[in-house]
């Protein structure tokens, strides 16, 4: 034990002899004990003796200072955390810190300031006790103090000031809304702005001040600071030198910038562009610095967040700061070009915008950096903020022709050999919005085995929900948007080449993912279903002849039994009959008029009692009596 150690005995024994009027002998003994380990006094109970020492009536305040900081060295371990953790020690080093405007007793104020500060830490016994002593009202307090920054106790009182207060504070939600309560957060706000405004930056007193605003920000829901205190955030990180400080700003702007009216008022204080700008000036050391590199991302995120905002993308669209992120496309850092991507992909949120791009050059920018990073092993992210942006310009219909003619399709394709799932969620939306309303592009990729048996396995993929949703919603779409016309013009079905179609019904496993798609959640993905399974039923159920001669003949009556295609559509009716729309009514009275052209399907669909299921929608009831 360390207690039995004959050197820690003798120092406790002095200890306990001593007083503040033995002057250099006290020195020498608080000396040898903050010298040490604090493990080394784990077992000896140093608070009565030191508690002692501090409330003598005798003795210089230099002298106390000292006791105050022999008990903060020793409060470093939590057992003597807990000694310390006494109602009378508490309020004598509050009493110390409450003389904190007295210039002559700043050395005193920054010990007792340590020593209440390891005490607090985590220990809720002690900070309920400042609370109960109202102490909590004096550490707030201590924000008011100014010490002259040419004093030797400046940069340490600074320290310890926001030290003892984030300690306070970091026993969670309680404690910091007390501090709310007490006005922390306009005092932190006044001295963030005022050393904001200041040439050179006061970045230790800046630092030290953040801290708390870091706490706060994770302890009280929804805090949300005032404009001032973010437009001063705005400049402290533009002017910062020391890359913890404009960690710390990047931090705590992000979190403010969650709320949609703050990305605005952020947008307008340029944010963005002082961002952009210290990219542009450090953006070599990233290369050479993990931690340079991890500041670059939460940069770049930031970016990202902001232009999430409809206001604040549609304010920044026409300001400079758009040209700035075209340029990072050219840009040789990978995380540079992913950040202009995806802030471009956020601007392409409305149709003028997604117009504008594609007329202008930027779409031809972001294609020929897709056709370079779009294999198997180039960056995912890259290629996911790529798939996101071109998604977003293919969605209005005057942009689909000229982007399909300048070569997407031809450039997706090849990720087919990807499967990193977020990537591939964002590949299959992208095919889907491309293909919608081309006739020509979607028989083409019917007709493409390789797409189609892919899309079979996505299919029945249970790892990601995602993908296996877009992979059958692609298939859906594909049929829809080759065939829709013929499901309503027989001339136009009786001409038509079937050949995509059949090649697709042939392919292993195709249709069964149409029929299980009736058992999807979402109405959308059924109602999708309800139309390529009628689309497959009106061309190869009354059409075999002519599917037959310009492809691979297709028993799709084969085909649906075996996909169960009467159970599908009873466990839609039970499951959703209460939510169906007319629309959807519609379409599944369709497939099951065309279903009941074949007799086997006919007697397939009566073991599954589906008359009376449809008896049972509600929609068709209300219809029924009026």
């Amino acid at each position: 034990m360390a207690t039995k150690d004959s050197g820690v005995e003798e120092v406790i024994k002095e200890l306990r002899q001593i007083t503040l009027a033995d002057g250099d002998s006290v020195a020498s003994v608080l000396a040898k004990i903050s010298a040490a380990d604090p493990k080394t006094y784990e077992d000896a109970d140093l608070a009565a003796p030191l508690h002692s020492l501090l409330a003598t009536a005798s003795g210089s305040d230099d002298t106390r200072a000292q006791v105050a900081k022999c008990i903060a060295d020793v409060a470093k371990i939590a057992g003597q955390r807990k000694r310390f953790t006494a109602k009378d020690t508490i309020e004598l080093l509050l009493k110390f810190i409450r003389e904190a405007e007295k210039v002559e007793k700043i050395k005193l104020v920054t010990q007792a300031c340590r020593a209440l500060g390891n005490i607090c830490y985590l220990n809720d016994d002690a900070r309920s006790l400042i609370v109960e002593l109202k102490g909590d009202d004096s550490l707030v307090k201590l924000l008011d103090v100014s010490v002259a920054e040419e004093s030797a106790e400046y940069e340490q009182f600074v320290k310890v000031r926001c030290g003892v207060i984030s300690n306070f504070l970091l026993g969670g939600e309680e404690f910091s809304k007390k501090a709310m309560d007490l006005g922390i957060l306009s005092r932190l706000e006044a001295t963030a702005d005022a050393a904001s405004q200041r040439k050179p930056l006061p970045e230790v007193l800046l630092q030290n001040t953040l801290q708390p605003l870091s706490i706060l920000t994770e302890n009280v829901p929804d805090l949300k600071f005032s404009a001032s205190l973010n437009r001063s955030l705005v400049r402290i990180l533009g002017a910062s030198t020391h890359p913890d400080l404009g960690e710390m700003c990047l931090e705590l702007l992000h979190y403010q910038a969650e709320n949609d009216d703050v990305k605005l008022l952020l947008a307008k204080d340029g944010l963005c562009e002082t961002i952009y700008r210290l990219l542009e000036k450090y953006k070599t050391l990233a290369s050479s610095s993990s931690d340079a590199r991890a500041l670059m991302k939460l940069a770049c995120d930031l970016i990202v967040l902001i232009l999430t905002g409809d206001d604040s993308m549609s304010y920044l669209y026409s300001t400079p700061f758009r040209g700035n992120m075209e340029a990072w496309l050219e840009a040789t850092d990978v995380d540079l070009v992913t950040t202009g991507v995806l802030a471009l992909g956020n601007f392409a949120r409305t149709d003028s915008h997604c117009i504008d791009m594609v007329r202008g050059n930027v779409m031809h920018k972001l294609l020929a950096i897709l056709a370079k990073n779009n294999s198997t092993s180039d960056d995912v992210n890259l290629q996911h903020a790529l798939l996101s942006t071109l998604r977003n310009l293919v969605i209005p219909k005057v942009n689909k022709t000229a982007v399909i003619e300048a070569g997407l399709v031809g450039i997706l394709l090849p990720m087919l050999e990807i499967h990193t799932p977020w990537v591939v969620f964002k590949l299959l939306g992208t095919l889907r919005m491309t293909v919608d309303g081309q006739e020509k592009l979607a028989l083409e990729l019917l007709a493409n085995e390789k797409l189609i048996r892919q899309l079979v396995t996505w299919s029945n993929s249970t790892d990601y929900a995602g993908v296996t949703g877009e992979s059958l919603r692609l298939m859906a779409w594909l049929v829809k948007n080759a065939y829709a016309v013929q499901r309503h013009d027989g001339a136009a079905m009786a001409v038509a080449d079937h050949g995509s179609l059949a090649r697709f019904a042939c392919t292993e496993g195709a249709v069964e993912c149409m029929v299980a798609m009736l058992a999807s959640q979402h109405l959308v993905m059924q109602n999708e279903s309800l139309i390529a399974l009628s689309i497959l039923l009106v061309v190869f159920g009354q059409s075999a002849g002519a599917a037959a001669a310009s492809g691979p003949s297709v028993d799709l009556e084969s085909l649906l039994v075996a996909a169960n295609v009467g159970a599908k559509l009873a466990e839609l009716i039970s499951t959703r009959a209460d939510t169906m729309t007319k629309e959807i009514v519609e379409n599944l009275q369709a497939v099951i008029e065309l279903l009941r052209k074949s007799d086997a399907l006919t007697k397939h669909l009566a073991q599954h009692n589906i008359d009376e299921q449809v008896k049972s929608i509600p929609i068709l009831v209300e219809y029924c009596t009026l």
